[in-house]
């Protein structure tokens, strides 16, 4: 058979470990070299000191300039000679306006409302495409900036004198001339528009599109001359806002010479919801009026039975 395992010799009677091997510098030429090489490297060299963006003031205390980047209140000596600026700043915000206004330009007629558009806007205007990357929401962010755009321009075409014309026509002559102009302002884009529809329908742009067409029809009253605060205030809003939705749509299937089809819908839709709003207060009043006369009247009658 096969001969027993020998047992291990017990722990007072193993030999030690031989101490480790320890070799001078000398003999390993890498380890001089290096030696050599940290003696011989000059110092690192000292970080710039923080500049402040502002100049100092001159002589005569009378101003000083302030400097051009934006962004926080020092930068280094680099930024300062490039000019560079932190993505937080003014000057940020600007060029990210300039870009989607020069995207607009390539929705029509093949990029759509789309991130090439925005791309292509920004080699524009000379600024980097990795801006696009910003955007949270990009071709979003492009659709709500045409509308906000769309709507400083009728209001800023109101307050130029639109308004006073406004003055000297009806109700729903003004608000069908205000509906009207805001639609035209769609008609270069009315081919690609079904796709800003789309977008703006998503559930992560619903309610930043609810907000704009609320602003919108809320400005629309009040450039029509409706300052009301009573509870007709949400009724002609949402009255309104409900003609403004369905003649954009209607527009996207009108093949009329210059969308005049359009525009008749618009003046039949908006004279029907006043005229209907008319004859509702009309007929609140009246039945008002009635209730207060027959109740008057079977008062007295019973005045008349009680005495006797």
């Amino acid at each position: 058979g096969l001969l027993p395992r020998r047992p291990p010799p017990p722990l007072h009677c193993r030999r030690p470990a031989p101490p480790p091997m320890h070799f001078p510098a000398a003999s390993c030429p890498r380890c001089s070299l290096l030696a050599v090489h940290r003696r011989l490297a000059p110092p690192p060299l000292p970080v710039p000191p923080l500049e402040p963006t502002v100049d100092p003031p001159k002589k005569d205390g009378a101003s000083f300039s302030a400097g051009s980047g934006a962004g926080g209140a020092y930068r280094t000596g680099q930024g300062a000679a490039s000019g560079g600026r932190r993505s937080g700043g003014a000057g940020y915000e600007e060029e990210q306006q300039k870009v989607l206004r020069a995207s607009l330009l390539h929705v029509v007629p093949r990029m759509g409302w789309s991130e090439s558009a925005m791309i292509a806007g920004a080699r524009d205007v000379s600024v980097s495409p990795a801006i696009v990357g910003a955007f949270p929401r990009k071709e979003a962010a492009l659709v709500e900036f045409f509308m906000d755009d769309c709507l400083q321009q009728l209001m800023d075409r109101v307050d130029a004198g639109e308004g006073e014309l406004l003055k000297n026509l009806m109700l729903t002559e003004r608000l069908s001339r205000l509906v009207r102009m805001r639609l035209e302002m769609q008609t270069p884009y009315i081919s690609k528009w079904p796709q800003a529809l789309s977008i703006q329908s998503q559930p992560a742009n619903v309610s930043t599109s609810l907000k704009q067409r609320a602003v919108l029809v809320d400005e629309i009253w009040h450039a029509a001359g409706d300052s009301g605060s009573d509870i007709d205030w949400y009724v002609k809003r949402t009255v309104l806002g409900g003609i403004y939705s369905a003649s954009e749509v209607y527009m996207l299937t009108d093949n009329s010479p210059e969308f005049h089809d359009t525009w008749t819908f618009v003046n039949r839709r908006i004279k029907d919801a006043l005229d209907l709003q008319k004859s509702y207060k009309e007929v609140a009043y009246l039945t008002e009026t009635l209730g207060a006369g027959i109740g008057g009247s079977i008062q007295g009658v019973l005045n008349k039975v009680f005495q006797k």
